[in-house]
């Protein structure tokens, strides 16, 4: 049975809140949904009561928000990713609901600690690094701005992967997060949708048409079933969803075959269909990972189109005003296949004509471009792609042929249409899904200033110039509430004592701490909190790697995906060449240093892999060398998430943002640091720009060439090797590394990433070493008069409010959804 009228439906009496009445909660839900006496309650049970006590609370705000949206005729925003690094979700939902004293108290009462229990919860493996991050806070964003929301994505069983080092070496593990269920979710069977894949595509008739009609026969079919988690707005304002989908086959067993003694082929269907939830990014080194890629993007595409339009039909009962009421937004390449799925539901299945329906999904959808890099935007063989999707493919030529000709009538030269088409022709043919993402939007934007520039002057050139008000900027941004009012609670009660709770509102009233940069008082209360978040992460490394480091060195982070551009090679160089000259050099006064790392390698990605194993290697020399002592420490800290992240983000001094300048679209990582009072060094690339500019030059640490100076020099051609022979420290570094000091039971494991580095240095490694080191000797220097240092750590803190995603989120409803905000 459904209801119609939604938005009639009464809401629910609001829930008490006193810790009494909490308490009473979880002993109910302990006894009926856990089915455990107090007595006999491990910790794993208290945190299933906690998480179900304050989800019934969660469900009141959810299913009022849903009304709401109804009732006022809302236009919709639909955000879809392949990755939502949403982390543990307990904190979060309390934190939202102001429920964080009340539920202390409550689970105290009970003798039961939150911050243990809290603990348990595992990070959902949604996610690999900034991209799925930075939808999971806009997704909290949306919720906190009050937009109707939906993230649409997909329910991996086992992510990404959870990372070991072995003997220095990453080891991929499956991620169990899913192993004793999932207490934040909801099954929805009700919103369950055909999948298919390959088949044939035949001419049908259709009264009155005048263009060709055709009708897609899938020869594999799945069905997509959806799992709902609420997500909380700031003092749940609005409760919006996150809709992940699973794959089920339409047969779960055949039976016929089963019962012929064929087990393995009587479960071939279920197999494949788990295949397409399992993993997060299966390595695509092979044909066989890039076609599970397609079909996982495809899937959970078509998945949410299919939902989305069934919602608007229930609302609307027919689909002419689908742009005035729903707003798509494309999180990177992987859901470009989107616009050729909706043109498709369109055309074949609602009636519409191919102008018509080009027309509508270029209004309804909008694509967030993250990457220069040209690999990074997807494009799949052209045969692949035909085979497992050909309805699409003929949607592609005749959308190709509709862009190219207006192209040609706009005077583009040949070799001008054959980069705008969708169809690159270079070698083997390929589908274009950045060129279709551009294409089938209305917006398409960058995610940093640099960055939203050098998309108009490199991938998307062309495409600029035949659109040209298409592109435009919406620097990314965090959400305050995760990356300082719950990660670092210490912080987030000393600023609220000095300047109030204004700022948990408007994340740039922090630029009342200005003032207090210069206060003793607060300086010392502020550096005795970065001192407490230190300790925390100097007993986390010691409990999990039997590292002993000193909380009163410098804490020298960097934390994020393992890649050649992100330029952890240059780190761990500069920690050579800083070892060298501690051990020939004792007499000088050397400022105690940590330097972490972390983050996880692709498991296709062999020269990411043994930046690790050499991370590991050259810790393994310094930490057990008593010439250093404890003036150099290399930490690496195995399998990086959101959780541990919330550990590492509030103990880092120096937050490491060295990436190859002009290609970091944005980073996410440089703005929680610098919220949370680290001072960044880091080069003029992505968001590190609008960092200098808001916290000020003389409080931030930049070195290196800017991305017009690596351009001209790529084009130019240069020989590294000049910059190794000017450099004695860079040149004696790189001889240990290759000749295998670091590495004495493989003397040549690292002749080849040394080799490459001499040889040609794509990244720039060599050209920025020596200012690196000079930006990495003034560091020292400010470091050795604590009070400067505070005082420009705590103006970071003070300047960096504008990057809340709260304020990016309230740009793109502005500029690209048309959606009304508070």
């Amino acid at each position: 049975m459904m209801i119609e009228n939604i938005s009639a439906l009464p809401s629910p009496a609001p829930r008490m809140t006193e810790p009494a009445v909490l308490a009473a909660e979880i002993i109910e839900r302990l006894t009926y949904s856990t089915g455990k006496d107090a007595k006999a309650a491990k910790r794993h049970d208290w945190l299933t009561a906690s998480i179900l006590v304050i989800r019934d609370r969660i469900i009141d705000h959810w299913m009022e928000s849903t009304r709401r949206a109804y009732r006022t005729e809302s236009k919709r925003v639909y955000y879809l990713s392949l990755e939502f690094l949403i982390g543990r979700l307990m904190r979060d939902a309390v934190s939202n609901l102001e429920l964080m004293s009340s539920m202390q108290q409550a689970l105290a009462s009970l003798g039961v600690d939150l911050d243990v229990v809290a603990e348990l919860e595992p990070d959902a493996a949604l996610g690999n690094g900034g991209l799925g991050r930075l939808a999971a806070c806009f997704m909290e964003s949306m919720a906190s701005v009050d937009i109707p929301a939906y993230g649409y994505g997909i329910r991996y069983q086992h992510g990404l992967f959870r990372q070991q080092i072995s003997d220095g070496w990453q080891v991929e593990l499956p991620e169990e997060w899913l192993a004793h269920g999932n207490p934040w979710e909801f099954e929805r069977r009700e919103s369950s949708y055909e999948i298919g894949f390959g088949g044939s595509v035949e001419p049908k008739r259709r009264d009155g048409s005048r263009e060709p009609v055709f009708a897609w026969k899938p020869a594999e079919r799945f069905i997509a079933t959806a799992y709902d988690t609420p997500i909380v707005g700031w003092r749940a304002k609005r409760v919006n969803t996150l809709r992940l989908w699973a794959a089920q086959p339409i047969d779960p067993i055949l039976l016929d075959k089963f019962n012929a003694g064929d087990y393995d082929g009587a479960l071939e269907d279920s197999n494949k269909a788990e295949r397409l939830t399992r993993v997060l990014y299966p390595a695509d080194s092979h044909i066989a990972g890039q076609e599970l890629r397609l079909r996982q993007e495809f899937f959970f595409s078509s998945a949410s189109l299919q939902d989305i339009i069934r919602r608007h039909l229930q609302q609307y009962h027919a689909l002419d005003n689908l742009p005035q009421k729903v707003a798509v937004q494309l999180n990177d390449t992987h859901p470009a296949v989107a616009v050729t799925e909706l043109v498709r539901l369109l055309t074949d299945i609602h009636g519409y004509d191919l102008n018509t329906a080009w027309d509508m999904a270029r209004a309804v959808f909008s694509y967030t471009n993250h990457t220069l890099l040209p690999e990074a935007l997807e494009s799949w063989p052209v045969p692949m792609f035909e085979r497992l999707l050909p309805r699409h493919m003929q949607l592609v030529y005749a959308i190709n042929a509709m862009e190219l000709t207006a192209a040609r009538e706009k005077g583009f030269g040949s070799d001008a249409v054959s980069r705008i088409s969708l169809i690159d022709e270079g070698g083997e043919r390929r589908v274009r899904m950045g060129n279709l993402a551009y294409l089938g939007s209305h917006s398409v934007n960058g995610v940093s200033a640099l960055h939203t520039e050098l998309m108009k002057q490199t991938v998307f050139a062309d495409l600029h110039r035949l659109y040209p008000d298409r592109i435009n900027n919406k620097t990314n941004g965090i959400t305050p509430r995760r990356w300082l009012m719950q990660c670092n609670r210490p912080l987030f009660e000393l600023i609220r004592d000095a300047i109030g709770d204004r700022f948990t509102d408007d994340a740039e009233a922090l630029g009342e701490l200005d003032r207090f940069s210069g206060d003793p008082a607060f300086v010392e209360k502020f550096a005795a909190v970065k001192r407490e978040n230190k300790n925390r992460l100097a007993k986390l490394v010691h409990k999990r790697l039997g590292l002993t480091v000193d909380p009163s060195a410098l804490f020298d982070i960097q934390i994020k995906r393992i890649h050649e551009y992100k330029r952890q090679l240059l780190n761990i160089i500069e920690a050579v060449a800083l070892y060298d000259q501690i051990r020939s050099h004792p007499e000088k006064d050397w400022t105690p240093r940590v330097k972490f790392f972390a983050g996880k390698a692709a498991p296709s990605y062999y020269n990411a892999k043994m930046i690790i194993k050499l991370a590991n290697d050259v810790a393994r020399v310094i930490n057990n060398d008593p010439a250093v002592g404890d003036l150099l420490r290399v930490v690496f800290i195995p399998n990086y998430n959101v959780s541990l992240a919330e550990i590492m983000v509030p103990a880092a001094d120096l937050s490491e943002q060295i990436s190859t300048a002009g290609m970091e679209a944005s980073g996410t990582g440089n703005m929680k640091l610098a919220l949370n009072g680290a001072i960044t060094i880091g080069t003029l690339d992505g968001a590190n720009v609008e960092i200098g500019e808001r916290v000020g030059a003389e409080n931030i640490f930049i070195f290196g060439l800017t991305a017009e100076q690596v351009a001209r020099k790529r084009a130019a051609g240069r020989d590294p090797r000049a910059a190794i022979g000017a450099s004695s420290e860079l040149a004696q570094a790189l001889s240990a590394i290759g000749s295998g000091t670091f590495s004495p039971d493989d003397r040549g494991r690292y002749a080849d990433l040394i080799g490459a580095i001499e040889s040609h240095d794509w990244f720039m490694v060599t050209d920025d070493f020596d200012d690196y080191c000079r930006a990495q000797r003034e560091v020292d220097d400010l470091w050795s008069t604590p009070s400067s240092w505070n005082a420009r750590a705590i103006l970071n803190t003070a300047r960096v409010g504008w990057f809340s995603s709260d304020r990016t989120i309230r740009q793109y409803a502005a500029d690209i959804w048309d959606v009304p905000t508070i």
